[in-house]
């Protein structure tokens, strides 16, 4: 075979660090944004980009040239500084170390997109930490109740 062909959609999700204010309401159109042009920055593309004050969740198509630690790890420093240049608000302002990352079937890509963009109503009904919960379970990732 001549060529490599590689089509990686992941649903990506972290959180604001513990003891750290969140992101306002008002800045949240501008971070989604942003979080976009860093994924284009890295070679990648921006499927879905949306969330809550105090969690991300993105949709992307990863190039094999990167792995997922170091696409992730990029996208929470750039956009831990460029909030941090919004003004004294944002001044601590950091992400949770750990991040979850999930495959997504072509097959499921509108249904993911309508996820992220419907937020708002999620969490209506449930918390940040029952959603992350609920995801590693359909996903049989076994994690550590410590560091949910």
């Amino acid at each position: 075979m001549a060529n490599s062909y590689i089509q990686l959609n992941v649903h990506i999700t972290f959180h604001v660090k513990t003891g750290v204010d969140p992101v306002k309401m008002d800045d949240l159109p501008r971070l989604f944004a942003y979080l976009g042009g860093c994924v284009r920055e890295q070679g990648a593309k921006a499927i879905a980009v949306g969330g809550m004050p105090d969690h991300m969740h993105m949709l992307v198509s990863i190039p094999a040239t990167i792995t997922v630690s170091e696409f992730v790890k990029n996208l929470k420093v750039w956009s831990s500084k460029w909030l941090k240049m919004l003004g004294d608000a944002y001044c601590g302002f950091a992400w949770q170390d750990g991040y979850g990352a999930f495959s997504v079937s072509h097959s499921v890509i509108s249904k993911t997109i309508s996820y992220i963009a419907n937020q708002a109503e999620h969490h209506k009904e449930m918390t940040f930490r029952q959603e992350y919960l609920r995801m590693l379970k359909a996903n049989e990732i076994e994690y550590d109740e410590k560091y949910v």
